[in-house]
């Protein structure tokens, strides 16, 4: 490889984060990993990937570095933390924020990595750990024409589609919310739509048969009612991860003085099955909300031990 061949570091080696790093490392990319966790990093380096078990250690090994965390806090920590990019990235380096964020958060973010001499991409991605895995994300990018040709090696390399929004950091994360309000009242509607079908004593694979082929179907149903047919909860996208985003959501409704009443009916569904102890689990599992209040059977294998 090259000297001048871009050095590419991704903080969060989650399902998106790993997909996205292991689709980079495929199509020949200098690819480091940092994760807090010591097996997601064993994990990524065995797949021929390098590591680092802090940003700092990471910065001086790479000029372009995906966020790929959970929240703001952690975005806070990752560049500003003790062990933190800033500080250690070379001037003229690229930032690219991933995590869902409020707009007025990744605004403000672009302005402090510019006063460090950084650029940053708000750019949220969006498709699943699917999508990530096989280099295919929707990216909903805004940032200067700098910080989008210097990370062009890495957009092209994990999107199938990139969205140039504006020059403006806060663009992208806008775009996200949009989108996350839509997948959080899908998956929510999904839930409701299938327990009512179980409930009406509708076979539930028949449910999904014909609803995929009708109307109603949207891509959130297609995608995640199959993980509510064989009982697996295994969390692509956890239930914490829609109560996050859809208050980011309600929270910036308020700021606009917008009210968002379907956004905050799916919010106090996705809450519901957090409370009930369902916030690691799959975002499908929010139809365990409707299991316990109306006594619905799930199929077999998503029931909790002991229920019947």
């Amino acid at each position: 490889m090259s000297a001048s061949a871009p050095r590419i570091g991704i903080i969060g080696l989650g399902a998106m984060g790993m997909g996205t790093a292991s689709a980079l490392l495929e199509r020949g990319l200098s690819v480091m990993g940092c994760d807090v966790s010591a097996s997601a990093r064993e994990a990524f380096e065995a797949k021929g990937g390098r590591v680092a078990v802090t940003p700092a250690e990471l910065a001086v090994h790479c000029d372009i570095v995906l966020l790929v965390v959970v929240n703001a806090d952690q975005v806070e920590q990752v560049l500003f933390g003790d062990q933190g990019l800033v500080g250690r990235l070379a001037e003229g380096s690229v930032v690219m924020q991933c995590a869902t964020v409020a707009p007025s958060i990744a605004q403000r973010l672009g302005e402090r990595l510019a006063e460090a001499g950084l650029e940053m991409l708000d750019a949220p991605i969006s498709g699943g750990a699917a999508k990530a895995r096989s280099g295919e994300l929707s990216v909903m990018a805004s940032g200067t024409p700098a910080a989008f040709d210097k990370a062009a090696p890495a957009l092209e390399a994990m999107a199938a589609s990139v969205y140039r929004l504006s020059d403006a950091a806060g663009i992208g994360s806008s775009m996200k919310l949009v989108n996350q309000l839509l997948a959080g009242v899908h998956i929510a509607t999904a839930a409701e739509a299938m327990a009512l079908g179980i409930r009406l004593g509708l076979d539930p694979d028949t449910v999904y048969e014909v609803i995929t082929h009708s109307a109603g179907n949207s891509w959130m149903f297609e995608n995640r009612v199959p993980h509510i047919l064989k009982g697996d909860y295994t969390p692509l996208s956890a239930v914490d991860i829609f109560v996050k985003d859809l208050n980011i959501v309600h929270d910036t409704g308020r700021e606009l003085a917008m009210p968002t009443p379907v956004t905050a009916s799916a919010l106090q569904q996705f809450t519901a099955a957090k409370g009930a102890g369902f916030g690691r689990e799959d975002d499908s599992a929010v139809i365990k909300v409707y299991q316990r209040l109306s006594g619905i059977a799930l199929p077999e294998a998503a029931n909790d031990p002991g229920e019947a």
